[in-house]
């Protein structure tokens, strides 16, 4: 016998929240945390993407790269959901609602040389950092428990962008990828760099 499941729609009130955070603060708090979940659960698959689909040179050195930091960004999504949870409201992890609510383009390489994935990947941890960076700032006031929890996040999000900038980086300290706005610019100027 079929089942269907329905969700039940947010009305944007919570049922409960943790003590001594106001409702509507944890409302906005959990808004913050959804968009970051669907952006590291987006990150996620790039990056498994990308480890499926690098050749090339530098092929070993990246595709073994790649899957701790999925790994590791897998176990970020978690972690944000489980922060979700905890302030009152339900995460939503499925790939119907991470699409319809992303502002970002679907990653646009598939079969690629190592450097220009590299070059790529520099422009998406950008976006990735720089949208965690403003989540830090945005829950300072509201709650500073997610705060850290995005502050931990975000020093391993670092690194990891410092590994896929080792590929990209020249001698002399400067990143082939400067000024690249998006994925294709991004890869374009480190496959015209080598």
């Amino acid at each position: 016998m079929a089942t269907t499941r329905t969700r039940a729609k947010s009305n944007g009130k919570l049922a409960y929240t943790v003590p001594g955070l106001d409702p509507s603060d944890s409302a906005k708090v959990v808004a913050i945390l959804q968009q970051r979940l669907n952006a590291l659960n987006d990150l996620a698959l790039t990056l498994k993407h990308v480890h499926w689909n690098v050749v090339g040179p530098n092929f070993i050195a990246v595709h073994t790269m790649l899957d701790p930091q999925v790994d590791g960004v897998r176990l970020m999504v978690d972690e944000l959901a489980e922060r979700i949870a905890t302030l009152g409201a339900s995460p939503c992890g499925t790939p119907g609602a991470l699409v319809a609510a992303r502002t970002w383009d679907d990653y646009r390489l598939v079969r690629e040389d190592a450097i220009a994935h590299m070059g790529a990947l520099d422009v998406v941890y950008q976006g990735i950092i720089t949208d965690h960076r403003a989540a830090i700032e945005a829950t300072d006031e509201p709650d500073p428990v997610t705060q850290d929890l995005l502050i931990k996040q975000s020093g391993e999000l670092e690194l990891y962008h410092w590994f896929v900038r080792a590929h990209i980086e020249t001698p002399s300290g400067a990143l082939v990828t400067s000024g690249s706005k998006t994925e294709t610019a991004g890869a374009g100027r480190a496959r015209v760099s080598r």
